[in-house]
């Protein structure tokens, strides 16, 4: 396990030129929290287009600051795959964040089932670091919660180098899996992941897209403030500042914000953690 509580932040790269723009520009200002690493999520470019590996490297090479490629593998050849590593490679870029994807009703599994099967077919050839996700909750997909740890020992055992929760609210699940992953032999930092939620519709679209229980406590929040989006704004983000603030205070390995390429989110966040962390870090 690392010493250090490490802080680091999730951006993704905007489907249009507008929002290009701004994610180069908003670099500057993620830039500046001095985070331990920026993990930018999949998309292929190509076409002219600006995908991962552009984004990637621009944090890795212009603003000094350690690039995490995510790449999936649900519906992509070996070959694609391949392509996808050679082309990080040649941006210089030395991480990766292995993911299965989304699974669609009517994706068709080529080469790749799981994510260890990316993760298996990246250590026969490609030198990168690799990260892995876990689910504080237990994958939607698993059988049962313990099953989904044991997966979690699967990619440990197979090189993985760090791992990064999914977004969760309640800071029991988090510790819950941490602790039978520690019993099984993970030995790897366990990074949560946050995202602090700013507005309605990004619950409801969170909670649609990847399950996560909503707390009693944060159902009041969104219940009371939820027809004013600055009081809603001001009250997510204290909760997830206190909900980062109980973690330090129980040893984690690391926080991993997921900013939907907003860095006064991130900033805010971090300036009001950012004395407990120096405490912990010292």
């Amino acid at each position: 396990m690392n010493s250090n509580t490490s802080f680091s932040l999730e951006i993704f790269p905007p489907k249009n030129d507008v929002g290009i723009e701004a994610i180069y520009k908003n670099l500057y200002d993620f830039a500046k929290i001095t985070p331990d690493y920026i993990s930018v999520t999949y998309a292929a470019g190509g076409d002219g287009g600006t995908g991962t590996a552009d984004i990637a490297s621009v944090v890795q090479n212009e603003h000094n600051i350690k690039a995490i490629a995510h790449v999936r593998c649900m519906g992509e050849t070996k070959e694609s795959v391949g392509e996808i590593l050679d082309d990080l490679v040649a941006h210089g870029i030395k991480s990766v964040l292995a993911l299965r994807g989304d699974r669609k009703q009517d994706a068709e599994l080529t080469d790749f089932k799981y994510a260890t099967d990316l993760i298996s077919f990246m250590k026969d050839k490609w030198d990168f670091e690799i990260f892995a996700t876990c689910y504080p909750e237990g994958h939607v997909e698993s059988e049962n919660y313990l099953q989904d740890v044991s997966f979690m020992k699967k990619k440990y055992d197979l090189g993985v180098t760090r791992f990064v929760s999914q977004l969760f609210f309640d800071n029991e699940d988090f510790y819950k899996m941490r602790d039978e992953a520690v019993k099984i032999g993970v030995n790897a930092p366990i990074v949560a992941g946050i995202m602090p939620i700013t507005n309605a519709k990004q619950i409801l679209r969170t909670v649609s897209m990847c399950g996560a229980k909503i707390p009693t406590r944060l159902s009041k929040l969104i219940s009371k403030f939820e027809d004013n989006p600055d009081a809603l704004r001001q009250a997510g983000l204290n909760f997830a500042i206190e909900q980062i603030t109980d973690l330090i205070s129980n040893d984690v390995d690391g926080i991993h914000l997921y900013t939907m390429n907003n860095p006064s989110t991130a900033k805010t966040i971090f300036d009001n953690i950012s004395t407990i962390l120096s405490v912990v870090n010292k």
